[in-house]
This record gives C-alpha cells, sequence and structure tokens, in this order.
C-alpha cells in the first residue's frame, strides 16, 4: 500500500478522537487537508507497517507520542522573519507602549523560539526591554524546550543577521549572542524578560492582560470555526488600544470580533479600538 493511501479520511477522525481522549490534545479544528499532509509524512518517515501498529503507537507509548505532537503542530520559524514587520513594530507598536508603565507581550505558536528573541532585542534597542515582559507559548512542549536554551545553529546566523539588518537593526547583531561549537547561544539578559509555557490555543483560556499578541502563521492551519475562536481569546486577552499581530495569509476580516478592531497601513496588525 502506497503512503498516500495508507491513513484513510476516517482512521484521521479516529486518531483525533483518540488523542483528545487520551491526553487532551485537541485537534478536532485543525484542517482535515494539513493533518492528514502530516500524518503521511510521519507514517512515511517512520515506516509504519499498519495504521493499527501506528494507531497503537500513539496511543501507548509516550516518546512516540511526543513525536507526533512535534510532527503533527507546524514549527517553521525564524528570527526577524519578514522584515518589514518588525520594521513596523520598531517604529509604530512599540513607541506607543513605550508610554505604558509595563508592557505584556505574548507570542502564541512560539515554536522554538526565534520569535521571542527577536522581539527581546528590538525591545532592548528601544530602551523598552526592562519594562517588559514575553510569555512564550506553545502546544508542544518539546520546541519550547529548545526555545528555553536560547541556542540557535551558528549556520542560520548569516540570514538571521542580514533580517536584522532589514528590519532596521541599530547594533551588530553578533554582539547578542556568543558561539559555542556549532551553535549561538543568545545572552540571558534577552532571556531574562521571557516566560515560556505550554498553551494550547483550542482548549485553554486566557492568562493575563496583554498590549501586544502575536500568533503568526498558526491560523491558517485551523478551520474556520477554529480560527473565529481563537481570535476571540485573543480579543478577550487584550487591553484596549493594544495590538494584534498575525501571519500575512491571516486576518480579522469577516471574524466576530473584526469591528473592534483597525488595521495598520501595510503590515497584518490590528490596533483594538473598543471594547
Amino acid at each position: 500500500m502506497s503512503n498516500l493511501t495508507a491513513i484513510s479520511d476516517e482512521q484521521v477522525e479516529i486518531l483525533i478522537g483518540d488523542v483528545l481522549e487520551q491526553y487532551g490534545y485537541d485537534f478536532t479544528g485543525y484542517s482535515r487537508a494539513s493533518l492528514k499532509r502530516r500524518l503521511l509524512r510521519l507514517y512515511g518517515l517512520d515506516r509504519q507497517v499498519s495504521f493499527a501498529e501506528f494507531r497503537y503507537k500513539i496511543g501507548n507509548d509516550i516518546t512516540y507520542f511526543k513525536r507526533f505532537v512535534e510532527q503533527i503542530t507546524v514549527n517553521v520559524t525564524e528570527m526577524f522573519r519578514d522584515p518589514n514587520f518588525y520594521k513596523t513594530l520598531r517604529s509604530k507598536v512599540l513607541p506607543n507602549l513605550g508610554t505604558y508603565p509595563f508592557i505584556r507581550i505574548w507570542l502564541a505558536g512560539c515554536s522554538t523560539g526565534e520569535e521571542a528573541y527577536s522581539m527581546a532585542i528590538v525591545l532592548k534597542e528601544l530602551g523598552l526591554l526592562h519594562k517588559a515582559l514575553i510569555y512564550a507559548t506553545d502546544i508542544n512542549p518539546t520546541v519550547l524546550e529548545k526555545a528555553a536554551q536560547g541556542m540557535f545553529p551558528l549556520s542560520q546566523m548569516k540570514q538571521y543577521s542580514e533580517n536584522y539588518i532589514a528590519s532596521g537593526g541599530t547594533n551588530e547583531f553578533s554582539s547578542y549572542y556568543s558561539a559555542n561549537y556549532s551553535l549561538a547561544k543568545f545572552d540571558d539578559e534577552l532571556k531574562e524578560k521571557m516566560i515560556f509555557s505550554t498553551h494550547n490555543l483550542v482548549s485553554d483560556h486566557s492568562f493575563n492582560e496583554f498590549q501586544l499578541i502575536l500568533c503568526r502563521n498558526v491560523l491558517i492551519y485551523f478551520d474556520r470555526d477554529l480560527q473565529f475562536k481563537v481570535l476571540q481569546l485573543f480579543d478577550n486577552s487584550l487591553d484596549n488600544l493594544g495590538y494584534l499581530a498575525l501571519g500575512t495569509k491571516e486576518t480579522t476580516d469577516f471574524s466576530p470580533i473584526s469591528k473592534r478592531y483597525k488595521r495598520l497601513e501595510t503590515e497584518k496588525i490590528w490596533r483594538k479600538i473598543s471594547e
């Protein structure tokens, strides 16, 4: 049997039900096409013999279940990704928030943490890091462990440095990390202002009031109802006049919260204009 037919639509539903019942991870609102693609990829990578064996392993081997979560949730990120977005944060969003006595920022779906360290660097350069706190959350505990270490492959620093310069960075990018064999270890000063925690956008509630929420390139993997549910969660978590930043293919348009938000001119950033 080829991998393309190794898992049926019905079997995808069975797995989603198993995982929800046994582990409390709710994938029911995920786009089925995207979910099936990633399940098939994992099935092929691990050379599963049958769906029954695959299902048994996910349900009975906690180490394999962690691998399952790691492969099913999307972890594609880089530092200063979309430099113009960071340029807008630097010039229009964070200076406004700089007038607040304290700035709470939520990075939802932070993956391995590149976005958190990018944010901390911008805050430091604007003189705001001392009065900010970055809550970086993800459904996947494995990637959070990596994020908390603040170490990324040295081979990626050239690209990250170019992104940083294009985003309006004002220092030598290499001043923020030290080379440690094949890894770049970012300064503890940046990490001190971060709290890494598991949070499931599907089932968990609001846990603070924030002035800025970033959730970029996560909603595209959810169906429309779940997108609306998550946007409502962000609305409940955001201060009036706070900012919400989404990915390039994501929007608040047509959602229940859309009338309370005004979009900044160029980037996918909205400001909350009424409760």
